[in-house]
């Protein structure tokens, strides 16, 4: 059961709704009490197939299976009663057939009791994108860099400069056309979000773009600074935890092996 919230519970026809409103805010998170916490503050939580790198340890998203996204996609739905849970098909389970898409688009949302699912591609899965929603499954796409592909595409550079720009542009419009609710523009360049935010009718959501998207995403242990060696130039720090979070291990392995933890106030004794 999902955390109790005052808010209303939000829909991918919301999310769409939003356009040119207030800008949309999402994170990606993978467990239920980081849910709790972004359910308050987000519209969007996106249980992206990044989990595998962030909390698996995994060097690219392609080795995701699809148990890992159900096992992290219950844990945020648990903790979310407002924001548009969102779960990442991962690789290879979508891309050979809208079929195949299909099958595991309504076994993730079954089990997950999600709200959408996103899927990577530009035109070329506009054909699965639009069977999907016309079998009632919302679909959030996500075009620019995609990181299911990006042994494909070069490695992580940015994307839709110089004659790459229509291209990007084109599936913008293609997600569109076929359904999509919403579409993630990640690592593109500020020219050309601003000119796809113009375009579509749908809200697009930033990462790596401009802040003149309908929204922003980023990944919620990026922003609050989980990792010190890891910066990509899109990611704000808005804390500094993993650092706080290691002086507090460094002082706690001190305590312990100076025998001053646990102390009185941590031990129990026997009743008089």
């Amino acid at each position: 059961m999902s955390a109790s919230s005052s808010k209303k519970q939000l829909s991918a026809k919301s999310i769409t709704a939003m356009k040119g409103d207030t800008p949309i805010v999402c994170l990606a998170a993978y467990t239920t009490p980081i849910a709790k916490l972004a359910d308050e503050h987000c519209d969007l939580i996106l249980v992206g197939d990044s989990v595998g790198m962030v909390l698996h340890g995994l060097p690219s998203t392609q080795g995701v299976p699809v148990e890992m996204m159900v096992m992290h996609g219950q844990a945020v739905r648990r903790g979310a009663n407002h924001a548009v849970v969102v779960v990442d098909l991962p690789f290879g389970s979508y891309e050979s057939s809208p079929e195949q898409a299909f099958e595991t688009a309504a076994f993730v949302m079954a089990a997950t009791d999600c709200s959408a699912v996103k899927l990577e591609g530009g035109a070329h899965m506009a054909p699965t994108i639009e069977f999907l929603v016309e079998r009632g499954i919302p679909v959030m796409a996500h075009v620019g860099l995609t990181p299911q592909s990006v042994k494909g595409i070069g490695g992580y550079a940015v994307q839709g400069r110089g004659d790459d720009r229509q291209r990007v542009l084109e599936d913008a419009r293609a997600v569109q056309d076929a359904g999509a609710f919403a579409v993630v523009l990640e690592m593109v360049t500020e020219e050309l979000a601003i000119e796809a935010t113009k375009l579509l009718d749908i809200p697009t959501i930033g990462i790596g773009a401009s802040n003149q998207c309908d929204g922003q995403v980023l990944v919620v242990d990026d922003m609050l600074g989980m990792f010190q060696d890891f910066k990509p130039k899109f990611v704000k720090r808005f804390a500094n935890l993993g650092a706080d979070a290691e002086a507090a291990i460094k002082t706690y392995a001190n305590d312990v092996r100076s025998r001053a933890f646990p102390d009185e106030a941590h031990i129990y004794a026997d009743k008089k």
